[in-house]
């Protein structure tokens, strides 16, 4: 498959009226600062990373912080804005519609607006939203809209409920364990049994979820009663599989992962059909990308399996850029 199908989903936009508003917040999202981004010149990044549609969405901080109006008031505007740059080029864009956690009124109202009126292609929410991640009992409205309309979920890292490192910029190691402390949240509460028609795309890789898969699997074999527990021990052979095909309900994007020693640990934990194609612009520079672009095409990988990654799996989870 040629390079230029690729579709990406982890691709992000920085509207200009809420770079605005983050600059006169002070606010540097990861650590950065933001970057500049437009259609045209994400239509050229995509031109020359054989990218064919990237499906945009706002990356962190989002738009709630502590103030509700505030934060719908945003939220919607992100979304328009979005929608029009989608509808210029129905084929080249679509988009994550961006919600108001920790407000769950106001999410609901959006995503049914977004979903609705705007047609966006799926809702991007942040792993953790006020310190608060996703398995929280009091998002379990949110969940439940979305299982219901079977809506794909791009799970995005935030900033860390706790204090920076001084040296250390929070995108390094930060992200990946916000997104990892979100899918365990999700796994422990139950939510991915109870919810199973949301599509959870967890970003860069699911963070440290793959690497650190038999952890989670003894975590989830604590709240087991002894029996259970010793019967995972006795027959290990079946018993191992079983508790962690949870982890194969999660999408993972490659965003800034698809490195020698990360993908083998990805391969081995996520469903195949499963895996899709991420490039992290405009937050990664288009020299990053093409860097983390020629790892990932150096690696082995099975033709099928990489026309999947690039696209084909992507095609079932937006059937509207089927072909």
């Amino acid at each position: 498959m040629s390079r230029a199908q690729r579709i990406d989903t982890h691709q992000h936009l920085v509207p200009p009226r809420y770079a605005k508003w983050m600059g006169d917040k002070g606010i540097r999202p990861g650590g950065v600062d933001l970057p500049s981004w437009s259609p045209s010149a994400a239509l050229k990044f995509m031109d020359g990373h054989g990218i064919a549609t990237g499906i945009l969405s706002l990356s962190t901080p989002g738009v709630y912080f502590g103030d509700v109006p505030e934060a719908r008031r945003w939220a919607r505007d992100v979304n328009e804005y979005t929608a029009e740059v989608v509808t210029d080029r129905p084929d080249r864009f679509g988009f994550f519609a961006t919600l108001t956690l920790p407000d769950v009124e106001g999410a609901l109202a959006e995503a049914e607006y977004a979903l609705d009126t705007l047609h966006a292609d799926g809702i991007v929410l942040l792993a953790n939203n006020d310190g608060r991640y996703l398995g929280d009992p009091g998002f379990e409205p949110l969940l439940q809209f979305l299982h219901e309309r079977q809506t794909p979920v791009f799970v995005h890292p935030g900033e860390l409920p706790g204090p920076e490192v001084p040296g250390i910029p929070t995108f390094t190691a930060d992200f990946l364990l916000d997104t990892t402390r979100t899918a365990i949240s999700l796994i422990l509460s139950g939510s991915m049994e109870k919810y199973p028609g949301i599509k959870f795309i967890l970003a860069h890789a699911g963070g440290f979820v793959p690497y650190i898969s038999y952890r989670i699997l003894l975590t989830m074999l604590n709240t087991k009663n002894k029996a259970q527990q010793a019967w995972a021990l006795l027959d290990q052979k079946h018993q191992v599989p079983k508790q962690l095909a949870v982890l194969r309900q999660f999408y993972y994007d490659i965003a800034l992962s698809a490195s020698p020693s990360a993908l083998p640990s990805l391969l081995e934990v996520a469903d195949p059909d499963h895996i899709t194609y991420g490039s992290d612009f405009p937050f990664a520079p288009a020299v990053a990308v093409g860097f983390m672009n020629k790892t990932f095409e150096r690696y082995p990988l099975g033709d099928g399996l990489r026309a999947a990654i690039d696209r084909g799996n992507s095609e079932k989870l937006f059937p509207r850029l089927k072909g």
